[in-house]
């Protein structure tokens, strides 16, 4: 994951919010990695269902999504989840639950070491 690399990759994106993500996390190692999956091409973008990360997910943990959160099924457990984007029926469901959501530069704030996170990459 070198560092000249996602610059390149920067060059192209146009998504003032997404491009201001991308430099903040590249600029900590501990989140390196996420600035690298989140500055690829936007074919390969993440988009999790609810239902999807209930199931690679315990009760009580920090889930980060690079990518966007989609609002099909329900969440029975209580999480954290950090993503990029939320689906307005995703914002819904998880305000109805009660579950915290945040966005990756929050996130980034809170936990620069990026400690207790758990990446969800691909559907299982």
């Amino acid at each position: 994951m070198n560092k000249v690399k996602i610059e390149r990759k920067l060059r192209r994106k146009t998504d003032p919010s997404l491009v201001s993500t991308i430099i903040t996390s590249k600029k900590n190692p501990a989140w390196i990695k996420i600035s690298h999956i989140i500055s690829g091409p936007r074919r390969r973008k993440i988009a999790l269902n609810l239902d999807e990360i209930s199931a690679q997910c315990k009760d009580g943990e920090s889930v980060l999504v690079p990518g966007k959160v989609l609002g099909t099924g329900n969440l029975d457990k209580k999480l954290k989840i950090v993503a990029l984007h939320f689906s307005e029926s995703a914002r819904e469901k998880l305000k109805k639950s009660k579950i915290e959501m945040l966005h990756i530069d929050e996130e980034m704030k809170k936990n620069p070491h990026a400690k207790d996170i758990k990446i969800l990459t691909e559907r299982k």
